[in-house]
């Protein structure tokens, strides 16, 4: 006997044991057939009621619709079937009967809410298509890291509960931490940055942030899986998009390499990458902005609607994913260096089809003015003591990124919601499961 995982590797002749949830169950009076699906796929089980176990055919021709069950039988040759095999029990073992009714349908036709869908990812995840999205979010961590391992960077873990926030403290997480103020960390800005004083001149980490934003969109969490870089003894900022523009080609060329089955399964292609992508000043985008009717001031926020326009604008040249750099220094965060003589900063987002996707730029290495930066933002060095440290014995010039796994692999399959490729998303209705 052969216990088969993958459905398609069945070969006729021989005993074999499958395992799956039942899918599907047509009863012809005479002969009944059961479609077991698994995580590789579907495999007909055929039930002629003269040929087998009495009490079998009654058990698997009423067992109830998702319950997990293990069949073992012959695999014969069939020419009616998508495997050109089928199985002929000769023994089933149900491992857990599913209730009824379920809580949503995994092959019905009609689609459920996503609420529905979110409140039982358990049962949602049984769809292929749901699945899909996930195991092609795995390969673009895989692919992430082997970008970055492949560039000289070291993967490292910072912490999730800190003292203070690297963007300010209105969206911040408070947290009880034995007595004392403490926050979810919104990012490993702080600490990446310390880590370049060290030697570790390349540093990488895919981990969780989290936002205490009150907004209820399809592209808002409030825990979200970041993928942040940071690096030493940069030229400029030129030097950071070049190093994101590769990974990111990397994962694109990467998911069309490795993701073939899953993209097929959810009737999607990825782009090839593009040629460098081109880098538009915010300026230019206030200008594009206006061209499609909004109003925007210089030192405005371009926004959901100014990224949309200015994203269909470069969608019609050719262009999905671009730069936006040099924008308004007060803006920026603190640790970002300003342009001498300009209103402007070292900074830079990237979209991709008309959304910001990663924020960066080079920081301030310089102790004077970092500090000069943290004034103007009404920030106390005290209570940044520790990370400005790194600053007094040495800093070499550096630059980094931010980048949200969840809206990467979302906008580079067209999911409608960046929580269809969170597993449990977390937003301001939505703390469980």
């Amino acid at each position: 006997m052969t216990i088969v995982r993958d459905f398609s590797s069945i070969r006729a002749g021989g005993e074999v044991t499958v395992s799956g949830w039942a899918q599907d169950v047509r009863n012809l009076g005479g002969i009944s057939f059961l479609t077991l699906r698994g995580g590789s796929g579907e495999v007909q089980i055929t039930m002629p009621k003269k040929k087998i176990d009495p009490a079998l055919f009654e058990l698997l021709t009423k067992i109830p619709r998702e319950s997990a069950v293990s069949i073992t039988g012959e695999a014969k040759e069939s020419g009616q079937t998508a495997l050109g095999v089928e199985i002929i029990p000769s023994s089933a073992v149900v491992h857990g009967e599913a209730a009824s009714p379920l809580p949503l349908g995994v092959v019905d036709k009609v689609n459920a809410e996503m609420d529905t869908r979110l409140n039982n990812r358990f049962m949602d995840l049984r769809k292929p298509e749901a699945r899909a999205v996930f195991e092609l979010r795995s390969m673009a961590s895989s692919l992430i890291s082997e970008a970055m391992a492949a560039e000289g960077f070291v993967g490292v873990s910072t912490p999730k509960i800190v003292a203070s926030g690297a963007e300010g403290g209105a969206t911040l997480f408070g947290v009880d931490y034995f007595g004392r103020k403490a926050y979810l960390a919104q990012s490993p800005q702080l600490y990446k940055q310390m880590l370049m004083s060290t030697g570790l001149d390349r540093v990488f980490e895919i981990g969780p942030a989290f936002r205490a934003e009150n907004s209820n969109t399809n592209r808002h969490v409030t825990e979200f899986t970041s993928f942040d870089g940071e690096m030493a003894w940069i030229g400029g900022q030129g030097e950071v998009m070049a190093m994101l523009e590769k990974t990111v080609n990397r994962v694109l060329s990467g998911l069309r390499e490795r993701g073939a089955a899953q993209l097929e399964i959810l009737g999607r292609d990825v782009e090839a990458p593009g040629a460098p992508y081109p880098v538009l000043s915010y300026s230019e985008c206030l200008e594009m902005a206006a061209e499609s009717g909004l109003r925007l001031q210089e030192g405005d926020d371009l926004g959901t609607e100014g990224e949309k326009a200015v994203g269909e604008i470069m969608e019609s040249r050719g262009h999905s994913l671009y730069f936006i750099s040099e924008y308004p220094e007060e803006a920026k965060p603190f640790y970002i260096m300003e342009k001498p003589g300009t209103p402007y900063s070292y900074s830079f987002d990237l979209d991709f089809k008309g959304q910001e996707i990663s924020s960066g730029g080079q920081r301030e290495h310089r102790i004077g003015p970092l500090l000069e930066r943290m004034a103007k933002k009404g920030l106390d060095p005290a209570d940044f003591s520790r990370y400005l440290d790194a600053f007094r014995y040495g800093m070499p010039p550096h630059g980094g990124w931010g980048i949200g796994v969840d809206r990467l692999v979302s906008k580079i399959l067209d999911l409608p919601n960046v929580r269809e490729a969170i597993l449990f998303p977390r937003d301001t209705a939505r703390l469980e499961p």
